[in-house]
């Protein structure tokens, strides 16, 4: 019955999962609670994503404050508070802060997963960095079981 996945947060509150997260990325709605549908994460993008391409999943996301920057499909734009970009599956994409303080959005992922892959980053630590670095060779068996696949360069 839907009436038993009505789910209401106060401010500040998110959704508790496998793996503590970092403040910075505060879910909101887990796969779980939407049936498979979508997840939804606060997120406040201090880092660039470097460019990667989603096979099964449409990413939303609404700049709430600051500016973002995203690269698509090898073209680059400017995305400000109350802006909001749809990046369908099957394109490369990567985004970057572009403001001090970096940009606070709201991040849909449908169908859901998302914050299921941030809970296995998160788990694995420093064995997916290089250099204090997010490294993509590292990262990709990782994001492969989400359908995900980050750009290696030398």
């Amino acid at each position: 019955m839907s009436q038993d996945r009505f789910l209401l947060l106060e401010p500040e509150q998110v959704r508790p999962g496998r793996v503590p997260m970092p403040p910075a990325f505060a879910v909101k709605a887990m796969t779980s609670d939407t049936e498979g549908r979508f997840s939804l994460l606060e997120v406040v993008l201090a880092r660039p994503i470097q460019r990667h391409i989603h096979q099964s999943a449409d990413e939303c996301i609404y700049v709430l404050e600051g500016e973002l920057g995203v690269e698509f499909d090898d073209r680059d734009y400017t995305v400000g508070k109350g802006g909001f970009t749809l990046l369908p599956k099957g394109v490369p994409h990567a985004l970057r802060p572009v403001s001090t303080p970096p940009p606070r959005v709201l991040q849909i992922s449908s169908p859901g997963g998302w914050e299921h892959y941030l809970e296995d980053l998160f788990e694995a630590g420093p064995a997916v960095l290089t250099d204090g670095r997010l490294d993509p060779a590292k990262i990709n068996p990782i994001a492969a079981a989400y359908d995900i696949r980050y750009e290696e360069r030398p």
